[in-house]
């Protein structure tokens, strides 16, 4: 094979993994458009791992990072400390638009068992834990367009998306832009 095909091969490779962006910034993966910064963010009702349906609108009023992860992904489970560092440091602040940071947290595994397991491992200690346990078929998934993972959505006290795909320092920088300022 020639440098070019080879070229060519590698951008459309890129393509794919990256997934793809339309005209308007929509993310597209896998010919669905996903959510965009300013859309309202879909309900979501799933079950804790004791049962309990626990619903996003529930945490109204706050800013909240809706985490898409699972216990067998090792780049989710690399990205966990972040996300608790930021827990940890935001979850009492006050924002321009929500009162204080949680994290609702939509696990795409298949066994509570590993689930429940990793929850404790990589001390996940808010309150927000759901999954259908319906692996990638999961409808929370489903709902906001993911297609990989980890994935996340940052959502204000109305309920409007802010942010998307926040990994790394860019979880504490956004939060820190959006904090409340002292007058």
């Amino acid at each position: 094979m020639n440098k070019l095909k080879i070229g060519a091969l590698l951008v459309i490779a890129a393509f794919i993994v990256a997934g793809f962006v339309n005209k308007n910034g929509e993310e597209i993966a896998d010919g669905k458009v996903g959510l965009k910064i300013g859309d309202v963010a879909p309900e979501l009702a799933y079950s804790s791992p004791d049962g309990k349906v626990l619903k996003l609108s529930d945490l109204r009023g706050q800013m909240v990072l809706v985490d898409f992860w699972a216990s067998w992904c090792g780049p989710c489970r690399r990205e966990n400390p972040n996300v608790v560092s930021a827990y940890k440091n935001y979850k009492s602040k006050k924002f321009t638009n929500g009162n204080g940071f949680t994290i609702y947290s939509l696990s795409l595994d298949r066994t509570k068992d590993r689930w429940v397991n990793a929850i404790k491992q990589d001390n996940l200690d808010w309150d927000y834990h759901v999954s259908d346990l319906k692996h990638w078929s999961s409808e929370g998934a489903a709902k906001y367009k993911v297609s990989s993972i980890p994935s996340n959505v940052l959502i204000d006290g109305d309920g409007v998306i802010v942010a998307r795909n926040l990994r790394g320092q860019n979880l504490h920088v956004t939060l820190e832009s959006l904090l409340k300022k002292r007058n």
